[in-house]
């Protein structure tokens, strides 16, 4: 059926007050949408659409799944109170004050190579396979930070993880004075292996790493 027949159809059963147009399906066919539908409630699941762009003013109150699309960026307005997950898109950047309720997933994101200087990661923040190169200084994750399988050979200075810090296998030579690890240290495969436990506790100086150093072969 054409898009045009089902929007007819669609217009026709709101009109009725019986059904109202899938906000999705809105955004997929680039219908224009109203005030209400730019406040989801949930999810939104627009993973392996064709979708390319967001509306301004967006707000999703659970997760919004952007995986596996051609969308190279997302509205600065953009506020989602869940995960947000950017997987395998062709994303290029992100705005500026970006705020993520739960997690932010840029796993095998090919064309970004760095991050916004304001950025809220209240959950994990995903990274690995990715092109990121550098982190924002005072950069501030509230869960897990992988950055594992990535070419980044430094970390920022104020780096503040709230959970587990994933290394391995990337190639972080050092650890960055301050910082702060609410779980475990995993540097299984990096260059970081040569140092004693006790020379990168020293590293990090007035920060510190609350579990445990993890250096698997």
């Amino acid at each position: 059926m054409k898009i045009e027949q089902l929007k007819r159809i669609f217009d026709f059963l709101e009109e009725k007050g019986e059904h109202r147009t899938p906000v999705k399906w809105k955004l997929i066919n680039n219908i224009p949408l109203t005030e209400e539908d730019l406040n989801i409630k949930g999810d939104l699941d627009l993973s392996d659409s064709k979708i390319t762009s967001l509306p301004k003013g967006l707000k999703v109150g659970g997760t919004l799944n952007l995986s596996q699309t051609k969308i190279t960026s997302i509205p600065e307005d953009l506020n989602v109170k869940g995960n947000l997950n950017l997987e395998r898109t062709k994303i290029t950047s992100l705005p500026e004050g970006l705020k993520v309720g739960g997690n932010l997933y840029l796993t095998f994101c090919d064309n970004i190579s760095s991050l916004p200087e304001v950025l809220i990661v209240r959950g994990n923040l995903y990274l690995s396979y990715s092109n990121i190169t550098s982190l924002p200084e005072g950069l501030k994750v509230g869960g897990y930070l992988n950055l594992s399988y990535t070419n980044m050979t430094s970390l920022s200075k104020g780096l503040e993880v709230g959970g587990d810090l994933n290394l391995f296998y990337s190639k972080i030579t050092s650890l960055p004075e301050g910082l702060k690890v609410g779980g475990n240290l995993h540097i299984d495969n990096t260059p970081l292996k040569k140092y004693t436990n006790k020379e990168l506790r020293g590293m990090i100086k007035s920060g510190f790493i609350k579990g445990k150093i993890y250096r698997r072969a």
